[in-house]
């Protein structure tokens, strides 16, 4: 049986294939009736199921082709961003955020919402400035970044073909220091929220919620100078792991010593299985003018959740033109929960969740669990309905259509 990294979901395509070859995955596609693809399998739902026939990216063409002149690469749609950084590092590049995982795939991230953090710093979506890919009658296509269409085919959940290449923007490669601080007082957070999610260039707050302090803050900063202070919190002595007694050898170095953005953007090291495996995940997207109503009406509901919670996160992202984006046309702030592997009890708290943050205009991220269909999401999309006919016009056939998509995007 073949189940998804968390191990909650296991597939239930009656074929799984393995092309080596884009020409391999023509052939694949061409000859089936429904397809989808699959990456590196951290989603946490069934959004890469199928009914009919599913295709590993990961054996498909590894190429990293930098063009130093457009201050872009070219990257095999199923290499682990990990392996990205490290050759864009040796080569001398960066990309500008990264998520706090490096073991998932470029284009499953992409095609997702996937994001790091940093009030000026976009989703990883927003680098995509082209994707080549696989249509459904198995014929290479491709869109660059100023097409006719282009935003609504970025973050499109595999509903409109399987992606074989996608060029990213890059930058000069760049150092970036960890510091931690821990019991950041809620009420300073809230009245200092600009002023805290602008004091380093990725800032990640972790709590359970409960109490009047934050558990831990991260600040990755690219300026060499450590903060003086924080509002309150006590700056950490030691390394720390965001869940409580788990192996700090799997985190990026902390404690201020500064190394490449590679080794110190996501929160955990290629070389170790991140965080502890048996989880599930959900992430909501709010619009950043409404973070402090949504935190006051998390904080509330708390009690209800808190036996069901390992930890949460608040990260910030900027602003894109991307149609499915968590962050498609304001800033947000994505409000993480990292549960325990009780499906049951996850999925019986999160409709009170989404009671309390999609009327703010909350938008869940498209590979964690959640259960708003399609008429509770229509609303936070303006480009929802553009985006159905794009998918309508592509795959007339409906092949890479499955029972996710219809659920949550009405693509039936």
């Amino acid at each position: 049986m073949l189940t998804n990294w968390a191990g909650n979901h296991t597939y239930g395509a009656p074929r799984v294939h393995h092309p080596a070859t884009v020409e391999q995955l023509q052939e694949v596609v061409a000859g089936a009736r429904r397809v989808r693809a699959l990456g590196s399998r951290h989603s946490f739902t069934d959004v890469a199921d199928t009914e009919g026939d599913l295709v590993s990216t990961l054996d498909l063409p590894g190429d990293v082709e930098v063009d130093a002149d457009r201050r872009q690469v070219r990257v095999g749609g199923g290499v682990l961003y990990g392996r990205l950084a490290e050759e864009l590092q040796r080569q001398g590049w960066a990309l500008a955020t990264m998520a706090s995982l490096p073991h998932i795939t470029v284009a499953g991230a992409v095609a997702t919402g996937t994001h790091g953090s940093g009030d000026r710093t976009g989703s990883l979506a927003a680098a995509v400035a082209g994707i080549e890919y696989v249509g459904a009658d198995g014929a290479r296509r491709s869109t660059t970044r100023g097409e006719p269409d282009f935003d609504g085919q970025v973050v499109a959940v595999g509903a409109l073909g399987i992606a074989t290449h996608v060029t990213l923007d890059v930058e000069p490669s760049y150092d970036v220091r960890q510091d931690l601080w821990t019991g950041l007082p809620w009420d300073a957070a809230l009245e200092h929220f600009d002023a805290l999610t602008s004091s380093a260039y990725s800032v990640s707050l972790f709590t359970d919620w409960t109490g009047d302090r934050i558990d831990q803050v991260w600040l990755k900063s690219r300026d060499a100078e450590p903060r003086p202070e924080l509002w309150g919190a006590v700056a950490a002595t030691g390394t720390l792991h965001m869940l409580a007694g788990a192996d700090t050898l799997a985190v990026t170095r902390q404690g201020g010593v500064a190394g490449p953005w590679n080794r110190r953007l996501p929160h955990f090291r290629m070389e170790f299985t991140p965080s502890r495996g048996e989880e599930l995940q959900s992430e909501y997207l709010v619009p950043r003018s409404e973070v402090a109503t949504a935190i006051e009406r998390v904080r509330a509901l708390a009690p209800t959740f808190g036996h069901l919670l390992q930890v949460s996160e608040i990260r910030t992202i900027a602003a894109d033109r991307l149609w499915l984006s968590g962050a498609y046309g304001a800033d947000a702030v994505g409000l993480h929960f990292t549960w325990v592997r009780d499906v049951e009890g996850v999925y019986a708290v999160l409709p009170a969740i989404e009671d309390a943050l999609l009327p703010l205009g909350a938008r869940p991220h498209w590979g964690k669990a959640f259960v708003a269909d399609a008429a509770r999401l229509r609303p936070a999309y303006p480009r929802f309905d553009d985006f159905r006919a794009l998918a309508d016009r592509l795959d007339p056939e409906h092949t890479f259509r499955n029972a996710w998509l219809a659920r949550h995007l009405d693509l039936r």
